[in-house]
């Protein structure tokens, strides 16, 4: 995140916007920054990644589903629109922490024990280790002392659109997004790797809630997709899984998708209505 602070401290925060008083390396303006940049990139994301899936990708005739709410996608964005401002508060305090240096982020490729081996190796393991923790987040959060107060709200897409894919109460998002943030004070990281996959996140997060099911055959039985997370929407206790399916498996939470049956919630739609 330095590089993306740095960036817009030479070009818009230093010329433009603070005081010459306020130094660049002071902990509070580089909060402030923080917040502002990461803010408005969230908003950035969410809108553009969601708004190209629904209007290209996610079939519309589920907006006929009779568990469909009125003026859902609407809703849907004010969560998020409510939502966003209040992990940001949170998140910019880890950020802050990797921009002051305390994390295993590094710079260079050659900073990595094996080079380019080691960038892919890292990026591998990263996936695989926050699909894990965020498997029991996510159950967690389905628990009776939590769910109520923090994950229920989620769940009120029973047939969610790409534009749910942020909708959730902000502890919820902050919860399950920790893992990305863990990662890198655990682990040496290289730092634009860490930019690219987090914005991999943000689509893939998007994309399971955008109803293509559509998985190449032979990674069928492993990848998490869209046609498993909306049984998870529809079902509740099932796949809570965020990239692969393995830790379902182990959990014993898997539900084979009823997408791949065809009895997903589109086969419920009335043949008779056309598509828009």
């Amino acid at each position: 995140m330095d590089l993306i602070l740095s960036f817009f401290d030479k070009y818009l925060f230093t010329p433009h916007v603070y005081p010459v008083t306020w130094n660049e390396d002071w902990w509070v303006r580089q909060y402030i920054s923080l917040l502002i940049v990461v803010t408005i990139a969230s908003y950035l994301m969410y809108f553009v990644i969601s708004g190209f899936s629904y209007l290209f990708i996610f079939d519309k005739k589920l907006r006929h589903h009779p568990k469909f709410i009125k003026n859902q996608e609407f809703l849907e964005i004010k969560v998020t629109i409510k939502t966003i401002p209040i992990i940001s508060l949170i998140t910019n305090v880890i950020f802050l922490l990797e921009v002051r240096g305390y994390s295993k982020l590094y710079d260079n490729v050659h900073d990595s024990p094996y080079g380019w081996l080691s960038i892919i190796m890292n990026g591998i393991f990263f996936i695989f280790f926050t699909d894990m923790l965020i498997y029991w987040i996510h159950r967690g959060l389905h628990h009776k002392l939590l769910y109520k107060r923090l994950h229920k709200l989620h769940h009120k897409w029973i047939i969610p659109t790409p534009f749910a894919s942020h909708a959730f109460h902000p502890l919820d998002g902050f919860s399950q997004s920790l893992p990305y943030h863990i990662y890198v004070f655990l682990f040496p990281f290289h730092k634009i790797e860490y930019l690219c996959l987090f914005i991999f996140v943000n689509i893939w997060t998007v994309s399971i809630h955008d109803a293509d099911y559509r998985v190449v055959d032979v990674l069928r039985p492993f990848i998490n997709g869209s046609a498993h997370h909306i049984d998870h929407h529809y079902h509740f206790n099932y796949n809570y899984g965020q990239f692969f399916t393995l830790w379902d498996r182990i959990g014993g939470s898997f539900r084979s998708p009823s997408a791949f049956e065809n009895q997903d919630p589109k086969s419920l739609i009335k043949q008779d209505i056309k598509q828009e």
